[in-house]
């Protein structure tokens, strides 16, 4: 059957989806989109996958993709981030089988995008990126889209979309923020350049940004004409905010634990989750806080829960008549509520220096750290140095790795191949050679198993067959005819 496009894919395969789950690196994995789903999520997008190693690890497929999949999890799309349109085609044709579409991730402002060149770091190459869509459209069966940031300018905004459209986009993802925005600095996300885009192209056009609560997806919706709303950190404080409720922490809690017996993942990725939905109760319950940080295991994480749980229901069972929320919280600390994310300001306040001391590098200048800044490193680097005062992060001081001639990674110094140790053991096997760099002697027990045959007297058969054991790196075993 010939792919549906726009507003028919909109309409028929995504069943006209308001209510969006965004794709979040190791947070919207598939525990957490069966929970979201059952309470009021209509569509959702998997973490945001790397084009190249899906393409060449197959581990990284079954892990992120294959073994998830679940008729209850539909419709879905894969997200992937690439900057290569032949790279990124041939992963989403491994992906597309086990989705409905395929999105393009133009809108990661983080540093590891900024190293990788990938998510909103492409914004500017408008040429690569008509690419990218233009092979995806012609080769895919599902249709491709695509998630963005916007430009401070709202025409360069509206010409970006637009171009995007015609290159082949399906429907377009509009994160009103620019990739600057982002940590303490994120402020407030512009509807009006999306409200512009949503009037600019004849594509279905999703909004993110500002939503906290149901009253903000209704809005936006209303105020953008959009024909549905994305959340991500909404989502993970408030798994149902599209139900439009604030339910008791420990029942989400609950339920997500229940499905993550059902469908394992990763225990830093449960542990984040309950750094989410306890974040407000965490405050109060520091040390409950270090032990779900420690704990080792999905029963210590549960434990934890459980006496999280308790604490909560003492403060219930002791608490007077009128009392309200405390720090300013619209509810107690242990109903599920947005979490506000302080700006440059008030960050400044709470690490205890004025605004004039720290500016508005927030949290931490990421860029500048990139930089070999010492006085703006990350905590975990600060420890390391502590540990070991010459200890450097100065990039300029770090090796230079010679890559791999066949696929990029960095290459063995003793290799005879100039390769990786994966491409170098595939090499040596096929031309049956030594590479004492890797420790790979195919040619070496090749001839030894030559020597102990011709020592005993055995007839080598020339029409035999080698076989070789790939994976254990064994050396060639002849077959030999039968002297009788």
């Amino acid at each position: 059957m010939p792919k549906l496009r726009g507003e028919a894919f909109w309409r028929e395969t995504l069943r006209s989806a308001h209510y969006v789950v965004a794709p979040m690196v190791d947070q919207s994995e598939l525990a957490w989109r069966l929970l979201s789903r059952r309470h009021g999520a209509q569509l959702c997008y998997t973490p945001m996958l790397h084009a190249q190693v899906f393409l060449r690890d197959a581990n990284y497929r079954r892990e992120n993709l294959y073994g998830e999949a679940c008729p209850e999890d539909r419709p879905l799309i894969v997200q992937f981030c690439a900057n290569d349109p032949e790279v990124f085609v041939q992963a989403a044709l491994l992906a597309q089988d086990y989705c409905d579409a395929v999105d393009l991730n133009l809108g990661c402002p983080q540093m590891i995008a900024k190293r990788g060149h990938y998510g909103a770091f492409l914004q500017e190459e408008w040429d690569l990126l008509q690419r990218m869509i233009l092979l995806a459209n012609e080769k895919l069966s599902v249709p491709i889209t695509c998630k963005i940031r916007v430009f401070p300018e709202i025409d360069k905004t509206v010409k970006y979309a637009q171009m995007l459209e015609k290159a082949g986009c399906q429907l377009l993802t509009v994160h009103g923020r620019t990739k600057e925005q982002k940590g303490p600095l994120a402020g407030v996300a512009s509807w009006e350049h999306i409200q512009a885009v949503r009037k600019a192209v004849n594509i279905p056009v999703f909004a993110n940004g500002n939503i906290q609560c149901l009253s903000d997806v209704e809005e936006c919706i209303r105020k953008t004409g959009v024909h549905g709303v994305m959340s991500a950190e909404g989502n993970l404080h408030n798994p149902a905010l599209f139900e439009g409720r604030n339910p008791l922490v420990w029942e989400m809690a609950e339920e997500y634990l229940e499905i993550v017996q059902k469908y394992p993942c990763p225990l830093s990725y449960v542990r984040a989750h309950l750094f989410k939905l306890w974040h407000h109760t965490l405050q109060v319950y520091q040390h409950l806080r270090e032990e779900l940080a420690k704990v080792k295991t999905l029963e210590g994480i549960v434990d934890v829960n459980r006496e999280l749980k308790l604490r909560c229901q003492e403060e219930i069972a002791n608490q007077k008549d009128g009392e309200k929320p405390k720090e300013g919280l619209p509810f107690f600390h242990w109903i599920c509520q947005p979490y506000i994310r302080p700006g440059p300001k008030e960050r400044c306040k709470e690490n205890g220096a004025s605004e004039t001391e720290k500016g508005v590098r927030g949290k931490r200048a990421l860029e500048e750290e990139e930089d070999g800044n010492s006085e703006l490193l990350s905590k975990n680097k600060q420890k390391k140095k502590l540990r070991n005062p010459n200890k450097s992060f100065d990039p300029s001081l770090k090796p230079k790795y010679a890559k791999c001639d066949q696929c990029g990674n960095p290459k063995g110094n003793k290799c005879v191949f100039n390769m990786c140790r994966g491409c170098c053991k595939k090499r040596a096997f096929k031309e049956t050679a030594d590479c004492p760099g890797h420790g790979l002697l195919f040619k070496t027990k090749y001839e030894k198993s030559l020597s102990w045959q011709s020592s005993q007297g055995v007839i080598q058969n020339p029409d035999t067959s080698r076989r070789r054991d790939v994976d254990e790196g064994e050396t060639a075993v002849l077959e030999v005819a039968d002297n009788s």
